[in-house]
Order: structure tokens, then C-alpha cells, then sequence
């Protein structure tokens, strides 16, 4: 009775496992049109062939409830805003020097020259040759000292006011081997007066204020570890 027992016990369990091999075989797998999906998204192109709407994501601006159109072209970006206008030579030009000289500032350059511009005209009318040496070349310093000798031997003096710097833009720049070259327009208003040794006014004026416009030209080498620009070049602008 017991061997008879346990031999129907290990039959039932045979047919138990054959049944659910089977259903595993039947139920255990989906048909095709249920087989799981795949994240097959894709991004609708301008000029792409028509995909089913379940299967495309937008890339408009939901918060506003409407589609963008990403072949509207972007403004391009002009890195010398307020300097110098896009697709222009002078534009161009600044591109060469920040290709060689990385981080190059234009407005930052622009803020310096004005302080140089400021500071060597006042310093020029003082005879301040000390200063002037760290802000121009050798030739442009030797003709300033030239200048002053003489104004000195005659017993001259200069007086000069700077009233205001209202605009200091850059003209040109040019870049030859390693050496850089930025022309800067500066528009001025400077109160000047050059006094004989008796103190008599016998040029300008100590009251009137004179519109002063040049061209002032600084020069440096890229990649020199001296940060510093030196005035080569002066010239009145028409």
C-alpha cells in the first residue's frame, strides 16, 4: 500500500510538471504586437519623414503650449559686442589676436587705455618723466623728453585740465609675428595753457575747453609675460 502510494504521488508530480511546462509555453511568452518596447523615441527633424505620433518628442516650449521650430537660425553670438561689429575686418582682426593671445579682453583693454591716454597727457604737461617711461616706447619717450627739455630750456610751463574722455574706441588692430598693434581713437575735452617764464599765457587758453581728438597707437608682444602696453605711435585725427 505504501509502495503503491508513493509511486501515484510521483506520477502525479511527472504530469504536474509536464502541465506547467506547457502553460509556461503558452502563457510564459507575449504575442509580437505586446512584446515589451524600447525607448525608440525620436527628434522631429525639419524635412523628416512623417513618424507616428506616440513616437516623437517635441521640442517646443510646452510652457507656452506650442511646438518651436528648431531650424530657426540663432543669433549669432558676437564676442565684441560694443567693440566692434560682426562679420567686419576689425572684428576679423580681433579674432587673429585672441587666437594668439587666449583671454585677450577688448573692453578691458579699452578701460586701460583710457587710464594711459589720461594719465600720460597729464603727465606729459607736468614733465613727469618717470611716469611717461612706463607707458611708452623708446622712441615715442625720447621725443615726449625731447619736448620737455626744450619747453624747460625756454622756461615754459603747461597747464592742462582734463575735463572729460567721452569716447575711446579702437580703429584698427594689426598683428605682425608677435607683435600686437591697437589703434584707439580717444575724444577728449582738455582745458590746456603753455605760460612764458614771466607766467604769460602765449598758447590755448586757462579757461576755454578744447575739443581733443587722436589717434594713439599701443603695441605689445603676445605671450610676453609683461602685461603691459606701451604708447608707439601719436597722431591728431582729422
Amino acid at each position: 500500500m505504501q509502495d503503491g502510494m508513493d509511486f501515484s504521488i510521483i506520477v502525479f508530480i511527472i504530469l504536474a510538471a509536464f502541465v506547467g511546462w506547457r502553460l509556461y509555453n503558452v502563457l510564459g511568452t507575449r504575442p509580437d504586437r505586446e512584446a515589451p518596447r524600447t525607448l525608440t523615441k525620436k527628434i522631429k527633424l525639419p524635412g523628416a519623414q512623417a513618424e507616428p505620433e506616440d513616437n516623437v518628442i517635441s521640442l517646443g516650449d510646452h510652457s507656452k503650449g506650442a511646438e518651436h521650430d528648431i531650424s530657426e537660425p540663432a543669433e549669432p553670438i558676437n564676442r565684441w559686442k560694443g567693440v566692434a561689429e560682426s562679420d567686419t575686418p576689425l572684428a576679423a582682426a580681433l579674432d587673429s589676436l585672441n587666437n594668439a593671445e587666449r583671454g585677450f579682453d577688448a573692453k578691458a583693454f579699452i578701460e586701460g587705455a583710457k587710464l594711459a591716454y589720461e594719465s600720460i597727457v597729464l603727465g606729459f604737461a607736468a614733465g613727469d618723466r618717470q611716469m611717461l617711461k612706463s607707458l611708452l616706447s623708446r622712441d615715442v619717450f625720447e621725443s615726449f623728453v625731447s619736448a620737455i627739455a626744450e619747453r624747460e630750456k625756454k622756461g615754459e610751463t603747461v597747464e592742462t585740465t582734463f575735463v572729460s574722455l567721452d569716447n575711446a574706441t579702437i580703429q584698427d588692430v594689426h598683428l605682425k609675428g608677435k607683435i600686437a598693434n591697437i589703434s584707439v581713437e580717444f575724444v577728449s575735452k582738455l582745458i590746456t595753457a603753455t605760460k612764458d617764464k614771466d607766467g604769460a599765457v602765449i598758447e590755448g587758453s586757462r579757461e576755454k575747453v578744447a575739443d581733443v581728438t587722436y589717434i594713439w597707437t599701443f603695441s605689445r608682444e603676445v605671450g610676453s609675460k609683461d602685461p603691459s602696453w606701451r604708447l608707439v605711435a601719436t597722431e591728431a585725427a582729422d
